[in-house]
């Protein structure tokens, strides 16, 4: 770990560098680095950590923790200073700056840690996974302090009572269901309450509901390829990245754990198991992708013993598997460059690619069992929702109003 500023400063500078950084923002960044570089000289301060960088952003703007009233200037400080943060502890950027810290208190937060020791160590729930359980526990630990309920003092008016008081979303409710569900039958499975606590959850029919999928046009989609700089070996890995989301609807789970030994050079296949389904799919080898994977490997991709095909550039993480959040923020990137229209307003991870390569299959006259094939999907009822996308056959289901012969309706206009 870097402990000393200056030796970090430099790291994450040349760190901006490889990344691509527009000069401006980067050059700001580095002033602010130099800032923190100042403070802990006159107070004396030795070593960097996360510490001492709070300490610094809550002397300079007044909290670590990033607030909707932070002016622009005062979350670019915050900013900086957790890139120093993350890099120092994890060897990358942090995706984005903390808004609040998840404190477990009280007898019930400490069952919690209990059960979020349990899902990761028994359970093998992914990080990210146990990540959206602590987000939505910590509301419901903090809400029962704050209004003194115990564990036994839980009923159904007390879990409708929390979701007013959080103004949850229907989408929130439906995620908070599988969560407390999950804790309750934890406390109950193991003993730790007499009473199963999760009758008191109500299910939901959030799906019914669910929202339209973000697409973007094949031009859109044209557009954002053509933006990439495919002379850098950044550009050949981004690519690469941006084609296995367009022209295979991959997530970004699967694109970080795409190996060469999924690779079938001889029969022109890639065969992989999907990361979030476990469900094995095959795709054909388009000479777009084989190429683009030719070339990221002999001009782009780092020398490294790991057989993922796609690996980090950065110095912290250089030939290391990247992130999911890398992924999404790469998308995301390239999608600004493009100057896509109001791109951030709608989704703009690869999960939107994946969207929009459904809905122009289907544009494309091509059938739901076979789209359904390709994304992976058990049955064709995940693949119905791009029905509703497709607005030229849905014109064509569309009945002509009859002419109305009542005398009542004839007066009445």
């Amino acid at each position: 770990m870097i402990t000393q500023i200056h030796d970090l400063i430099e790291v994450c500078s040349s760190e901006l560098e490889i990344r691509e950084y527009r000069n401006e923002y980067g050059a700001n960044l580095y002033s602010h680095w130099l800032d923190v570089e100042k403070w802990m000289s006159e107070n004396n301060i030795p070593e960097f950590s996360r510490e001492i960088g709070n300490r610094y952003c809550d002397i300079k703007i007044g909290t670590h923790l990033i607030k909707k009233e932070l002016t622009a200037s005062e979350k670019i400080v915050l900013r900086a200073v957790n890139m120093l943060i993350s890099y120092q502890e994890d060897g990358d950027f942090c995706f984005r700056s903390p808004s609040a810290e998840r404190l477990f208190e009280g007898d019930v937060g400490k069952l919690m840690l209990n059960y979020f020791q349990f899902a990761e160590n028994e359970l093998h729930l992914s990080y990210k996974t146990i990540d959206n359980k602590k987000l939505y526990l910590h509301r419901f630990v903090v809400f029962l302090n704050f209004n003194h309920i115990s564990l036994g003092e839980i009923h159904l008016e007390t879990i409708k009572d929390f979701y007013q008081y959080y103004h949850l979303s229907e989408s929130e409710i439906h995620n908070c269901i599988h969560c407390l569900r999950g804790f309750f039958h934890f406390l109950y499975d193991f003993e730790k309450t007499e009473f199963d606590y999760s009758v008191f959850v109500l299910g939901d029919n959030y799906k019914r509901h669910r929202k339209l999928p973000t697409t973007y046009t094949e031009e859109e989609i044209r557009r954002i390829i053509l933006t990439v700089n495919r002379h850098s070996a950044v550009g050949k890995r981004d690519y690469l990245i941006l084609l296995l989301a367009i022209e295979y609807g991959w997530r970004s789970g699967d694109i970080t754990a795409f190996k060469f030994e999924n690779i079938d050079w001889d029969n022109n296949v890639i065969r992989i198991i999907q990361n979030k389904t476990g469900e094995p799919v095959d795709f054909p080898l388009l000479s777009t992708v084989g190429n683009a994977i030719i070339d990221y490997v002999k001009n782009g991709r780092p020398q490294s013993n790991y057989s993922n095909v796609i690996l980090s550039a950065m110095h912290g993480k250089k030939g290391k598997p990247l992130s999911s959040p890398t992924i999404h923020s790469i998308v995301s990137r390239y999608m600004k460059e493009a100057n896509i229209e109001n791109w951030k307003c709608k989704k703009h991870g690869p999960h939107s690619l994946r969207h929009s390569m459904a809905t122009n299959m289907l544009g494309d006259n091509i059938s739901l069992p076979t789209i359904s094939a390709v994304l992976g999907h058990a049955t064709t009822e995940s693949t119905k929702v791009y029905v509703s996308l497709d607005e030229k056959k849905l014109k064509m289901c569309s009945l002509n109003i009859p002419t109305i012969t009542s005398v009542h309706y004839r007066g009445a206009l």
